[in-house]
C-alpha cells in the first residue's frame, strides 16, 4: 500500500483549506463554481499522477502552488485581484502605477505559472509514460504539451464563454478588453515552462524535481 509523504499530505491539505477560505463570499458564485470545479478534478489528476506516475513530491508541491495561485485569482475572478491594495499595505506603493500597467495582470501570473511550476511534473509524468531515454527529447515533448494543453484550456474557455451572456462570460475569462488575451497567455505559460526547461537543464534543479 502506498503510503503518502508529509509534503504531499500537507501541500494538499493547505489547497483545501485556501478553497474552504476562498469561498466565503465570492465576487460572483457562478464563475467562482466553474473555476473551483477545475480545481477539484486538477487535484484529483494530481494525485493520479503521483500514484501510478511517480511524478516525485516536489513536483506535486509545485503543483499545489500553482492551484494557490489559480484559487486566489478565482476568489477575485481573476480581474478583481486586489494585489495594489496589498502591495500598497505591504510595500507603500502600488504594482500597477510603479509598472505602468493598464489592466489587472494576475491571470498573466497564472499562466506563467502553470509553465513555471507545472513543468517538473509534466516531466516526470511523460518520463513514466514514454520511458524515453533522451532528457532533451523528453523537454522538448514536455514543452509541446505544455503548448497543447494552454491551446486547448483556451478553446474551452471559449466554449464556455459562449454559453453565458456577455457579462458572464467577461467575469469567466477575464480579457478585459484585449483581443489578444488567448496569444498572450499561451505565450506567458510557454515562457514559464521555457524558463523551468533551462533551469532543470542547466542546474542542479533536476536532482530536486523528482
Amino acid at each position: 500500500m502506498l503510503k503518502w509523504p508529509k509534503t504531499v499530505l500537507v501541500s494538499s491539505f493547505v489547497v483545501i483549506i485556501v478553497m474552504l477560505l476562498a469561498s466565503i463570499e465570492p465576487l460572483e458564485w457562478s464563475s467562482y463554481l466553474l473555476h473551483q470545479a477545475g480545481t477539484l478534478i486538477f487535484m484529483a489528476m494530481m494525485l493520479t499522477a503521483y500514484r501510478y506516475l511517480s511524478i516525485g513530491t516536489h513536483a506535486y508541491s509545485l503543483s499545489m502552488l500553482f492551484l494557490l495561485i489559480h484559487i486566489i485569482g478565482a476568489r477575485y475572478l481573476y480581474s478583481y485581484v486586489p494585489y495594489d491594495d496589498w502591495s500598497h499595505a505591504l510595500l507603500g506603493f502600488k504594482l500597477t502605477d510603479y509598472f505602468g500597467w493598464q489592466r489587472n495582470m494576475y491571470d498573466r501570473l497564472v499562466h506563467f505559472s502553470y509553465g513555471l511550476l507545472l513543468f517538473a511534473a509534466m516531466y516526470n509524468g511523460l518520463k513514466a509514460i514514454l520511458r524515453l531515454p533522451s532528457p532533451r527529447q523528453l523537454i522538448a515533448i514536455t514543452l509541446l504539451l505544455n503548448m497543447a494543453s494552454s491551446m486547448l484550456y483556451e478553446l474551452f474557455e471559449w466554449g464556455i464563454a459562449m454559453t453565458l451572456s456577455a457579462e458572464d462570460a467577461e467575469a469567466y475569462n477575464g480579457q478585459q478588453g484585449d483581443m489578444w488575451d488567448a496569444h498572450k497567455d499561451m505565450a506567458l505559460a510557454l515562457l514559464g515552462g521555457l524558463i523551468s526547461a533551462v533551469l532543470y537543464t542547466f542546474t542542479p534543479l533536476k536532482r530536486v524535481l523528482r
